[in-house]
């Protein structure tokens, strides 16, 4: 697939308009659609081009990419009448980097085939600095021989790509990594907070701790905004809230337990009950704090 096939990009939000404006670098014709129109403008500053509906956004189009929240939000941009199934040329490749059910993403790549579309469910993690420098990782769903057509457009987007299974595949690990992330960034929170309460210099901690066993890209990347108090999102804590849920329900779903999983779920929704779901995820340390008795903790709207 060269770099002169045509995109249309679904879903220009934290992460989906860096990864659009990273596909016209890379030399891709990128269409993009979103609610927001001033997103749209962003694109079009950037090389790329407008449009006004999705059907208008994947008319021509040979690959199709979706980054939209939740389940609801993907089955209502490729299903119906002025969905992108109804729309899109036979053949195209249709790439889902939204985060969703697996068994939704499973269903919905079943109504791609019947229309004729090659679909991948591909969700991303990164968070908005990964998008901003297209080293997301990608773990991918779907037809081996899909994948590797669908290759050149990740590459461009992503570092670490992965085919890990049949349709459905890709929200799978996405689960499971969210599942891994969202105890890490309490793990942190928790240490943080205990490090606080010793008087302890935390930079110099985290330092140390970073060259450790307990490093991680977690402690590198979300350890800075805790200590900074700067919860600007990447990645909102109400998405990982969404998340969660998925893992929690999924694990469920295959009789699995996840006792750790189901007590992070929760002070995920505590937290997001408090006020915070537009923070970054990194706002579970609010979460700790509220929990230790800090009474300066306050809800907080992000800018």
């Amino acid at each position: 697939m060269s770099n002169t096939k045509n995109i249309a990009f679904i879903g220009l939000g934290i992460m989906g308009l860096p990864m659009a404006i990273n596909l016209t670098k890379a030399g891709f014709n990128v269409t993009g659609y979103n609610r927001s129109p001033e997103k749209v403008a962003e694109l079009v500053a950037a090389g790329g081009t407008g449009a006004t509906s999705i059907a208008e956004a994947v008319a021509g189009a040979d690959v199709i990419i979706t980054m939209v929240p939740d389940s609801a939000d993907v089955e209502g941009v490729v299903s119906g009448e002025a969905g992108a199934f109804a729309h899109a040329k036979v053949g195209a490749l249709w790439i889902d980097n939204s985060s969703i059910r697996p068994d939704v993403a499973a269903r919905l790549s079943n109504e791609a085939r019947a229309a004729g579309i090659r679909p991948l469910d591909a969700p991303v993690s990164g968070g908005e600095a990964g998008a901003i420098d297209a080293v997301l990782s990608i773990m991918v769903g779907g037809d081996s021989a899909d994948f590797a057509d669908a290759e050149p457009v990740l590459n461009a987007v992503g570092k670490t790509i992965v085919h890990v299974g049949p349709s459905g595949s890709g929200q799978t690990v996405k689960a499971a990594n969210q599942l891994i992330v969202a105890a890490n960034i309490q793990a942190l929170s928790e240490a943080v907070v205990f490090l606080e309460a010793y008087g302890v210099d935390t930079d110099a901690a985290l330092k140390v701790l970073g060259g450790g066993l307990a490093g991680s890209k977690v402690l590198d990347q979300k350890g800075q905004k805790i200590l900074d108090r700067n919860f600007e999102p990447g990645f909102r804590l109400a998405l990982h809230h969404k998340d969660m849920g998925i893992v929690t329900s999924a694990a469920r779903e295959a009789g699995v337990i996840l006792p750790l999983g189901a007590i992070v779920a929760q002070l995920v929704a505590s937290t997001v009950a408090s006020g915070d779901g537009a923070l970054d995820h990194s706002a579970l340390f609010r979460g700790v704090e509220r929990l230790s008795g800090k009474s300066e903790v306050a809800a907080l709207s992000a800018s």
